[in-house]
């Protein structure tokens, strides 16, 4: 059995992989896992900014990280590059899925729901 990779990038590489291997009966199947490990890879990197955000003792510093000085106010993060970037990296490879299952209008309704994620992203930012 293979390693889990950790990186989404090398995840794809994989899942593409493992259909070349497999045939196009598994597809779908492949699909749905990418897509699964993918959704779990950003829930976690979402958790752990929110956290960070709110100073809660759960999140753990990446590797190599420095925590901020004793008395010196933590710069907060901006969420938008990661949102935008989460989008983007997501994207990607939604949209090769989108156009290959479901053509022009698989590709409109992807991209319909990530603009929409982005909007109602600015909207809670703006709330606050």
């Amino acid at each position: 059995m293979r390693a889990v990779p950790d990186n989404p990038r090398d995840e794809l590489r994989a899942t593409v992989e493992a259909r070349r291997d497999l045939g196009p009966e598994y597809e779908n199947v492949l699909i749905e896992s990418f897509l699964e490990k993918l959704d779990h890879t950003i829930e976690t990197r979402v958790r752990a900014e929110v956290a960070a955000q709110h100073g809660h003792q759960e999140y753990a510093p990446p590797p190599g990280g420095a925590h901020p000085a004793p008395g010196r106010p933590s710069k907060q993060a901006d969420p938008t590059i990661a949102i935008a970037l989460g989008s983007l990296g997501i994207g990607v490879p939604l949209t090769a899925i989108a156009v290959t299952q479901a053509g022009p209008g698989g590709l409109f309704l992807a991209w319909t729901g990530i603009v929409l994620v982005n909007i109602a992203a600015a909207l809670g930012r703006r709330r606050r």
